[in-house]
């Protein structure tokens, strides 16, 4: 008996990934990244970079010295903030018996786990470096340590002090000339942040009980990380002002159903041979630009940044 030879097609990729869905895979994106969900977005990206102005030197103004003193000159000066589309991208092997079983709930399954994806990449590059494209921003953990924003956990008289107090990490930022506007933290700490209050035993944290109530630490919003990526070796909390990390999408989610590929794990040894074993797999990518603005300030001088970092309990970071 012969049989017919089959395969996935364009067209059957087509009816895999409507654009109502693609499009809703972009829109949830931000949610699944701490940083987008705290960064400033702009308006989508129309060529690969796009430059911002940023202030790098503020005028000056001076009193005279009597009624025939000579009026004085000043300047401001602007630098360019340049954001590049990088892309990002993750492929999803699916055996092609799983897939023509469970041909509509399969997708139900699977785009949850590609927007968790995307999140992850794009938090550990921009928070901690991890394969962070050269384009992008220096990670700001290892920036604000490098620039002496950071607060040793026990400095003060508890986490709240080490936060909030003088010399927490907001004053940090404060101290810069910027103010904090959210926090993001390793998920270990909301035991610690629980039972916080001020000297009117009024609570500084609130508890995210329902969407309309989302979690804040002293009125700014908290986020948490879900997803494991936090080194906690490193730091336990980024306070800042986050209307200066700003992000831009080039290209919404574009996908490619694969059929004939070989897939490689990262020491080239081979992981799935596609044709062979039977299986499909989903790649799907998207471009966006990333950048954190330093715009001058009147404090803080050049070591200036707009994040600060609490950093675990006798840390060796210099």
């Amino acid at each position: 008996m012969t049989l017919d030879a089959k395969m996935i097609s364009r067209t059957n990729a087509e009816a895999l990934i409507p654009v109502e869905t693609s499009s809703e895979i972009i829109k949830n994106v931000p949610q699944a990244s701490a940083a987008l969900s705290l960064f400033k977005q702009l308006p989508n990206m129309s060529a690969k970079q796009k430059t911002l102005p940023v202030t790098s030197t503020l005028p000056t103004a001076y009193f005279l010295n009597g009624d025939t003193d000579m009026k004085k000159t000043t300047n401001a000066e602007w630098d360019k903030l340049t954001l590049t589309a990088e892309e990002i991208a993750v492929i999803v092997p699916i055996p092609e018996a799983v897939f023509e079983d469970a041909q509509y709930s399969m997708w139900s399954e699977i785009q949850p786990q590609i927007v968790e994806a995307f999140g992850i990449a794009i938090d550990e590059a921009i928070f901690f470096g991890t394969n962070k494209p050269s384009s992008y921003p220096d990670a700001i953990v290892t920036t604000a340590i490098s620039k002496g924003n950071k607060v040793e956990l026990g400095t003060n008289e508890d986490i709240a002090g080490d936060i909030i107090g003088e010399g927490g990490v907001m004053s940090k930022v404060e101290d810069c000339g910027y103010k904090v506007t959210g926090f993001y933290a390793d998920s270990s700490l909301e035991a610690k942040f629980r039972n916080l209050r001020d000297k009117n035993n009024q609570l500084l944290y609130t508890p995210g009980l329902t969407s309309e109530m989302p979690v804040s630490l002293v009125g700014r919003p908290m986020k948490y990380d879900e997803t494991g990526i936090f080194d906690t070796s490193k730091a336990l909390l980024i306070a800042g002002d986050f209307t200066k990390a700003v992000y831009s999408i080039r290209q919404d989610i574009t996908y490619k159903v694969l059929d004939q590929a070989i897939i490689q794990n990262t020491d080239g040894t081979i992981a799935y041979n596609l044709a062979q074993q039977d299986m499909v797999a989903l790649r799907c990518v998207m471009r966006l630009g990333i950048q954190i603005a330093n715009p001058a300030s009147r404090k803080g001088g050049e070591s200036r940044y707009p994040f600060a970092v609490l950093v675990p309990e006798s840390s060796t970071l210099s």
